[in-house]
C-alpha cells in the first residue's frame, strides 16, 4: 500500500481575466485613476450538473492621495464553489503608485482572509461500517478560516501593462478533518499592448497571463479587437485546457458588459458542454472637468 499527497491548483481560473486583475495582483488597485467596479460570474463545465465548478468574483478599487501620497486601494471578493466544497477569500489591497516614465507602478499588498467548508450528504456501504469508522470524513459540515496574504507589482503606460504577483504567500494550513492541507502559494505574470490599426476605429489589443502554483504551470493567450473604444471581439487559448470566444461591450460611457464561452480541448471535452462566463463592469472618471470661471473688468461697471 502507498499513500501520496497531491496538491492542485486552487485558485480559479478566468477566461476574462484582464478584468479580474485586483484578484491576483494589489498593485493593480488604483492603476485607472478611476472608481472601477467589476462582477464576474464562471460557470464551467456545465453539463456536469450537480457539483460543477461555480465561481463569483468581485472586484472594486479606486486612487486616492493620502497624506500628499498617490495610492490605489482595492477589496476582492471570490467564492468557488465545487461538489461539496466552497471557498471563499476576501481580501484588501493598498498599492503605492510611483511614477517612472509615462507610466505608473503600482506596488501593493493585500490581505484577509480565506475559508474553506465542506458540506454534503455522504452514503456508505453496509459492509464499511459505521461513519465514525471513517476519520477522513467528517460528521457535519466542516469550515476553517485563515489568514491569507499576497504582494504584486503594477506597470501601466496608456499604452502597455504588464503584472508580476504572488498570493498564499504564507501557505497557511487548514485542517477539516484528519490531516493538514495548505493554501499553495501561486505565481502570476500578466502583461498586455495596445496596436493601433490603420483604421482609426480599430485597435488591436494583445495580452497573455502565465500562472503557476510551482508544480503546474499554464498559459493564457488572448487576442481582442476594440472598435470606437466601445465594441470588443476575439479569441484566447489556455494551454492543454480550451479555446475561447469572447465579446464585450461598452454602454453609456462607462457600463461594460462581456462574455466568453470555453471550448474544452482537454480529455474533458467529451463529457462536458464548455463553460460560460458573464462580466459586468462599472468605471467612474475621477477627474472632474473645472467649470470655466469668468471675471469683470472694473472698466465696465
Amino acid at each position: 500500500m502507498v499513500s501520496v499527497l497531491l496538491k492542485a491548483q486552487q485558485d480559479p481560473q478566468f477566461s476574462q481575466y484582464m478584468f479580474t486583475q485586483l484578484s491576483i495582483n494589489p498593485g493593480f488597485a488604483g492603476s485607472d485613476d478611476k472608481i472601477n467596479v467589476f462582477a464576474l460570474d464562471r460557470q464551467q463545465w456545465t453539463s456536469f450538473g450537480d457539483g460543477a465548478p461555480k465561481i463569483i468574483v468581485f472586484n472594486a478599487d479606486a486612487a486616492f492621495t493620502l497624506f500628499k501620497l498617490p495610492l490605489g486601494a482595492g477589496i476582492s471578493i471570490k467564492n468557488d464553489e465545487i461538489g461539496f466544497n466552497t471557498d471563499t477569500e476576501i481580501n484588501i489591497s493598498l498599492a503605492y503608485k510611483l511614477t517612472i516614465g509615462n507610466g505608473t507602478l503600482g506596488i501593493g499588498i493585500k490581505g484577509g482572509i480565506a475559508s474553506t467548508s465542506i458540506s454534503g450528504t455522504w452514503e456508505y456501504p453496509y459492509s464499511t461500517g459505521p461513519q465514525s469508522d471513517d476519520p477522513a470524513i467528517p460528521k457535519e459540515q466542516s469550515g476553517l478560516a485563515i489568514g491569507d496574504f499576497g504582494f504584486g507589482l503594477f506597470y501601466k503606460t496608456p499604452d502597455l501593462y504588464f503584472g508580476i504577483s504572488s498570493t498564499h504567500l504564507l501557505e497557511a494550513e487548514y485542517d477539516l478533518t484528519q490531516g493538514k492541507s495548505a493554501l499553495v502559494r501561486h505565481y502570476y505574470v500578466t502583461a498586455g499592448y495596445n496596436i493601433p490599426l490603420t483604421n482609426p476605429l480599430l485597435d488591436f489589443k494583445p495580452s497573455v497571463l502565465v500562472q503557476s502554483d510551482g508544480a503546474y504551470s499554464q498559459l493564457s493567450i488572448n487576442a481582442l479587437i476594440e472598435y470606437n473604444k466601445k465594441l470588443w471581439g476575439g479569441v484566447s487559448y489556455r494551454t492543454d485546457n480550451a479555446i475561447i470566444g469572447v465579446i464585450g461591450i461598452e454602454l453609456f460611457n462607462w457600463v461594460k458588459v462581456g462574455y466568453s464561452y470555453d471550448f474544452v480541448t482537454s480529455d474533458m471535452m467529451d463529457y462536458n458542454d464548455g463553460s460560460h462566463e458573464i462580466m459586468m463592469g462599472f468605471s467612474f472618471d475621477m477627474r472632474k472637468e473645472k467649470s470655466p470661471e469668468r471675471y469683470k473688468s472694473i472698466r465696465f461697471l
